[in-house]
């Protein structure tokens, strides 16, 4: 599954103070945001974002596993960015069951790539998954 996109755009800069929040160097926020409410005209639901130590997370609404966006700027380039959806495999366990995790990332993918590739500030859009070399 390519659950890994990075781009490059210079319409995410990271807000006065947000590498405090986070860690130094380390911003998200803005493009965090700009996703979330881009998924909600998509129908696909999503709560509040949350800073994490390597960027930001915009959690999707759905019962049967956890579903979220990490969003974070890349240190390889100044107006680098990288999304990735968790759970990255097609299967997840839960409650001693097998879940297949595929249709609902295809579904927030094919929209986060929908997105993406509208904004006209966004270019070199590239997607892989966790088992390639992302770099």
């Amino acid at each position: 599954m390519k659950t890994h996109i990075e781009f490059k755009s210079s319409a995410f800069p990271a807000y006065e103070g947000e590498d405090e929040e986070i860690n130094p160097g380390r911003w998200g926020k803005r493009l965090a945001e700009f996703i979330k409410s881009q998924l909600e005209k998509e129908n696909i639901g999503t709560e509040d974002i949350y800073s994490e130590d390597w960027g930001v997370a915009v959690p999707i609404k759905n019962e049967d596993f956890p579903i979220w966006i990490g969003c974070g700027n890349s240190e390889d380039s100044k107006d680098g960015f990288l999304c990735f959806i968790e759970p990255r495999k097609p299967t997840i366990r839960r409650w001693f069951r097998k879940i297949d995790t595929t249709s609902k990332v295809s579904r927030v993918s094919d929209a986060l790539d929908k997105i993406l590739r509208s904004h006209p500030d966004i270019r070199e859009v590239r997607w892989w998954s966790e088992n390639e070399n992302g770099g």
